[in-house]
């Protein structure tokens, strides 16, 4: 049998293997790579950027994940804002808002905390977008009632006017503590989500919806962390392309 590989026949049986790194170029600075190297988050990169990369990567601290999380509040308060608004103005409450809210409190942690991710900043991620849409429900409920109560007032107004008799006086409602009273809204608030499920198919797609956003939130902030590998021979093996 003719051995047709020591005549430098190809042999597409057989991986070939270049005896250089991939491309033999720095993903980073562009120029050819001489002597051992590194893979970093997959591309090959010399020496001198992965300890540049390794020494200007930020580092997670208290202060970046209270920044992270400040930005986040804000952000919070404004898609809590826009959802209020919208719902206000137009007359509907679209769970699609969900998702604006998601990514806006997912970049403005990523922006807070320049960069930095991970689980805690996740989970923070997710709460404040829970919260930003479900309180939602509480401004635009009193909105409905007081509009509500309005009609019906002027709807008894019209009524005695028409046929003037002696109206009883309601009796005057228990009063309740201000504090007592936010703390009941913010409940019925945060339950919102789950008690619109009164409503079957309403609130199993208003709350896949949200779930959508948290899930955006969670990814914009799972962080980037550099995946370094090696260092790497000169003539480790590579694909050749």
């Amino acid at each position: 049998m003719t051995d047709n590989t020591a005549s430098g026949t190809p042999q597409f049986a057989v991986a070939e293997y270049s005896s250089s790194p991939a491309a033999a170029v720095c993903n980073s600075c562009a120029q050819k790579i001489s002597g051992a190297f590194y893979r970093v988050n997959g591309a090959p990169t010399c020496t001198e950027c992965t300890q540049r990369l390794q020494r200007e990567a930020p580092q997670d601290s208290h202060a970046a994940f209270v920044r992270g999380v400040l930005f986040g509040v804000a952000a919070a308060i404004v898609g809590f804002g826009i959802y209020v608004v919208f719902a206000l103005s137009t007359g509907l409450v679209i769970g699609y808002v969900s998702l604006a809210v998601g990514y806006l409190v997912g970049k403005a942690m990523v922006l807070g905390s320049r960069g930095i991710g991970g689980r805690r900043y996740q989970i923070a991620a997710v709460v404040l977008t829970y919260m930003a849409v479900s309180l939602a429900a509480v401004p635009i409920a009193f909105s409905v009632h007081m509009k509500h109560k309005r009609d019906q007032q002027h709807a008894q107004v019209s009524d005695t006017a028409a046929t003037p008799a002696a109206t009883p006086v309601a009796a005057p409602l228990p009063r309740t503590s201000l504090a007592r009273a936010i703390g009941t809204l913010a409940v019925l608030g945060l339950a919102s989500p789950l008690l619109e499920l009164a409503n079957p198919m309403h609130g199993i797609i208003g709350l896949i919806i949200l779930l959508i956003g948290m899930r955006i939130a969670w990814q914009l902030t799972a962080g980037k962390p550099l995946d370094i590998a090696g260092p790497l021979a000169e003539g480790a093996p590579a694909l050749a392309g």
